[in-house]
């Protein structure tokens, strides 16, 4: 009766249209700051839980874009989605643009399902750790390198100091323990579809194409044609953002820290914009 009523009322005034709103988690993963744009749980919180919370909606979509970065925020990222698709019922579709590696895959697999652009970067399932080592450079320009500390193991890594093998096996048993919880991580989430490719969990990375043979996810798709097709034409993506805040930022860090963080850190901002250039760089972006 009430869909037959709806028919009779002025088109501005109907609302037949299923709405599904749409979360762009995008960047470097921890790596956000006053001056760039990142990705993090602090993020991420607000319009994931305002997308879950379209009552009417019977799926949320997520645009995953990041080459990954810190487990941890990756790990909370995912846990949240799945905490608020549980809570509010919702089916998670996610879309992957350029490229979901590492943490960003560990994102998009809190996908009930995951589609991918031919063209688009997926996998790498794996940890890495780097850095740079400076012992014959501080030579060479005559500094002495002077560090006092409580507890041999405090400076584990110094660049400035030479690597102690057994330092180097200690990192490595680190990166076995979180590499081991990333691959629990993918088989709980996509045990029944994924391949038996040995190459699976070795840090390695694929097509969207080659992907979706892999089982790492589940079809080519884009965002409004896969909408449309499952919940009809008049479906309509709804961009859901974190509020803006002072100067127009997004909400996240307070308003005096960020006015005291925008004249101070320059030097790590900088650092910190090469790192995560260099994440991209890895997948050929």
């Amino acid at each position: 009766m009430l869909s037959t009523f709806r028919r009779f009322l002025p088109k501005p005034f109907r609302n037949d249209k299923t709405i599904i709103p749409v979360v762009r988690l995008q960047g470097a993963i921890g790596m956000q700051s006053p001056m760039r744009s990142g990705l993090s749980l602090a993020s991420a919180a607000l319009p994931l839980e305002k997308a879950f919370s379209f009552k009417k909606a019977p799926a949320v979509a997520l645009i995953v874009n990041s080459p990954g970065g810190s487990p941890v925020q990756s790990r909370l990222i995912f846990k949240r989605i799945r905490d608020l698709a549980k809570e509010n019922e919702k089916d998670v579709l996610v879309f992957v643009e350029d490229v979901a590696a590492s943490g960003g895959y560990m994102i998009a697999i809190a996908g009930d399902e995951i589609f991918v652009d031919p063209s688009s970067i997926v996998g790498s399932i794996g940890v890495v750790a780097a850095g740079f080592g400076f012992t014959e450079m501080i030579k060479k320009i005559g500094v002495d390198r002077r560090v006092y500390t409580a507890g041999e193991k405090k400076v584990t890594l110094d660049p400035f100091q030479p690597e102690v093998p057994e330092d180097i096996a200690y990192l490595k048993s680190l990166q076995l323990e979180l590499h081991e919880t990333f691959i629990d991580l993918v088989k709980s989430r996509r045990g029944d579809v994924l391949t038996e490719d040995p190459d699976l969990f070795t840090g390695k990375f694929w097509t969207g194409r080659t992907a979706v043979q892999l089982g790492l996810v589940d079809a080519i798709g884009d965002l409004r044609g896969v909408l449309q097709d499952r919940y009809g034409e008049k479906t309509e993506p709804r961009l859901i953002s974190a509020p803006r805040g002072l100067f127009g930022r997004r909400a996240g860090l307070g308003v005096n820290q960020k006015a005291q963080r925008l004249t101070e850190g320059l030097g790590d901002e900088l650092i910190s914009a090469v790192e995560e250039r260099a994440l991209w760089m890895r997948y050929g972006l």
